[in-house]
């Protein structure tokens, strides 16, 4: 297709989509003369990740830029470059050190990876941003007096593992690993809001079944 149709049935303007190109963060199309281009159904996906990292989560654009390089770096495996694509989003901030909440934060962490099995997570620690923004959080909760029990964050990482099977089973159903990643990180900015909107709904209903209007 042509840039008229690409932008067409993108819905994103072709000075948008130029500008993407001049970025980087949208691979070139295939020359057909001096002044154009043929693009693909790769590059209409490509778009939409784009729109979603920029336009829904707010991404710089270098950041979006560092996040479609793991994307298409086929040299990393795909539990890496999964990883490395989702690190580049952005998280929640760093555990403060000198906090004496978080020594314990992350015992409390470490050892719930423990009874979880989860050898893969557990192995990773800190140099995940993710493990990170955990034990910052429930350092936080320390300090501000709302202590999360150990049985309950318990009870809620095996549903989030839950989840995170579905995540996975969906993901593979793309042909290829690089629409794998895709798909994985469109769901990062898109469906977490939508999850955390879930269950808040769902205490509506709960609080409704339980007290009443």
């Amino acid at each position: 297709m042509r840039l008229s149709e690409l932008s067409e049935r993108s819905g994103i303007s072709t000075a948008t989509i130029k500008y993407y190109l001049r970025e980087g963060l949208l691979p070139p199309g295939e020359r057909v003369s001096a002044t154009q281009a043929e693009y693909g159904e790769g590059h209409l996906r490509r778009l939409r990740l784009v729109r979603a990292l920029v336009q829904v989560g707010r991404l710089p654009i270098a950041t979006a830029r560092e996040v479609l390089a793991h994307v298409d770096d086929e040299s990393l495996g795909r539990t890496i470059r999964l990883g490395a694509a989702l690190w580049a989003l952005p998280h929640g901030p760093e555990p403060d050190e000198q906090a004496p909440e978080t020594a314990a934060a992350r015992a409390e962490v470490d050892a719930l990876l423990d009874r979880l099995g989860w050898t893969g997570a557990r192995e990773i620690g800190e140099l995940s941003p993710v493990y990170r923004s955990l034990v910052a959080g429930l350092a936080t909760l320390a300090r501000l007096g709302y202590p999360y029990e150990s049985a309950q964050l318990e009870e809620h990482a095996r549903l989030m593992h839950e989840v995170a099977v579905r995540d996975l089973d969906q993901m593979e159903t793309c042909a290829t690993r690089s629409q794998q990643v895709e798909m994985a990180v469109a769901s990062a900015v898109l469906h977490e809001p939508l999850l955390a909107s879930l269950r808040r709904l769902a205490q509506e209903e709960e609080s409704a079944r339980r007290y009443g209007y």
